[in-house]
């Protein structure tokens, strides 16, 4: 399924005193890269807002005049559109993932689709539009207003008939409006049962690397590393299986499987390891 993005990088941010809330950091991320890295695939992608260093290239926009509102925003992305189908994201949702975003694009109904927050509220800066009924939508708009300066989000999807998605992953509509949401993303995202995924999520994207992890096999190997051999063989060790298995992925080999197997041969020389040191200190304590 093609699809374009537009993702909505503007707005005063009144509630975080006039901050650059895209630039904001949330597990040492900007909010605005975080939610670019949902939609890696989009044939296109937008930011309305002001131009600013991003993760990923993308088309800049800006809606006229400069703080008219979400809906000349939205306008202003939608022009630099062509798929059937557009994603529009805020740049605030610091939890976005792409199977949320997969959801919304495969539950678009007869004019798109939506998420609905735990809460029961809609969000339309979660959401996947028909491109045409958006654009037929917003020109009504400007018809009857004389323009969409000022317009809420939603008098324009009031007319849309948009499926609702209910937000399976809880998180996935958080946004980021207030100093008070930043600081619970932040804790949250460090939480002890996420802390891991999220880390290694956004090492991947630094790193530019698409790849399932295996952690509990990682974790595995670095534990027999250091108790068989010496504590600084861990983090060693789990260096040199990558390595081995970059070298495997480049002669065609894939690269889950590569992991898999440089770990496999890794952890069993542990073992090896710790089984002589343990004969020979049975040996010597015989002896």
């Amino acid at each position: 399924m093609t699809y374009d993005a537009i993702v909505l990088a503007g707005g005063a941010a009144r509630r975080l005193g006039g901050a650059d809330k895209p630039a904001l950091r949330v597990g040492g991320r900007a909010l605005l890269d975080r939610v670019l890295d949902a939609c890696t695939d989009a044939t296109t992608t937008v930011v309305v807002g002001g131009r600013r260093p991003t993760s990923r290239p993308v088309r800049w926009t800006r809606e006229e005049p400069p703080g008219a509102g979400p809906v000349a925003a939205l306008d202003a992305g939608l022009r630099q559109t062509t798929a059937e189908l557009v994603l529009v994201l805020s740049a605030d949702l610091p939890f976005l993932d792409r199977a949320t975003v997969r959801t919304l694009l495969d539950s678009a109904g007869a004019d798109g689709a939506l998420l609905r927050d735990p809460t029961g509220r809609d969000q339309p800066l979660v959401a996947a539009y028909r491109a045409e009924p958006l654009r037929r939508e917003i020109a009504l708009l400007a018809t009857e207003h004389g323009g969409l300066s000022g317009l809420p989000l939603r008098a324009l999807t009031a007319e849309l008939d948009l499926a609702k998605v209910a937000d399976t992953a809880p998180l996935a509509s958080f946004d980021c409006d207030t100093w008070d949401d930043l600081a619970a993303a932040r804790a949250r995202i460090r939480e002890h049962g996420s802390v891991l995924d999220q880390w290694i999520n956004a090492v991947k994207t630094e790193l530019g690397i698409d790849l399932a992890v295996d952690t509990k096999t990682l974790l595995d190997l670095a534990r027999d590393a250091a108790h068989g051999v010496a504590r600084p063989a861990a983090p060693l060790t789990t260096f040199l299986v990558g390595y081995a298995a970059a070298q495997a992925e480049a002669t065609g080999t894939d690269p889950a499987t590569a992991v898999a197997e440089a770990s496999r041969k890794a952890a069993d020389l542990a073992l090896r390891w710790a089984a002589e040191a343990e004969a020979e200190a049975e040996q010597n304590g015989s002896g």
